[in-house]
């Protein structure tokens, strides 16, 4: 199985261009540091900053690769940049009985895991979760980059 199915879509506009990127990666640890990677390229390819969404896409990566893989399906990234300067980070993968809390608790503090969610919270807008298509699910975080975070 390969490493890496792409599709990005840049719409001509008279505004401010309304990006897309989304790209199939395996569920490993490799597949969760190529998002990261791709992810990053992809932001500043765009213009954009990307410190913040490069910390929420490994976090939700991670957990894609660690929590929601199944043998021989693969994670999806998407990233999509609306006309109000709003950047939505989507991770999609075949595991909806595997869903996160709506709000994630704090770990133990010996706990050497349990904070991702908890990152991702803290450095988004917004974020949350989506069942669906069947067996699937999305977690998403958005944020706003017209707004100095």
């Amino acid at each position: 199985m390969s490493d890496v199915n792409q599709e990005s879509v840049r719409p001509r506009t008279t505004h401010p261009p309304a990006c897309q990127f989304t790209i199939l990666l395996s569920a490993t640890r490799r597949g969760a540091r190529l998002a990261r990677l791709l992810a990053v390229d992809q932001l500043r390819s765009w213009g954009l900053p990307f410190e913040t969404a490069e910390q929420i896409v490994a976090e939700l990566a991670n957990n894609a690769a660690l929590h929601g893989h199944v043998p021989g399906r693969s994670f999806r990234l998407g990233l999509s940049l609306s006309e109000a300067a709003t950047l939505r980070i989507e991770v999609t993968d075949p595991r909806a009985d595997r869903c996160p809390p709506d709000e994630p608790q704090p770990p133990a503090a010996d706990a050497e895991s349990g904070r991702g969610l908890l990152l991702v919270a803290a450095l988004s807008d917004r974020w949350g979760t989506e069942l669906g298509p069947t067996p699937c699910k999305t977690i998403w975080a958005e944020v706003d980059l017209s707004t100095p975070t």
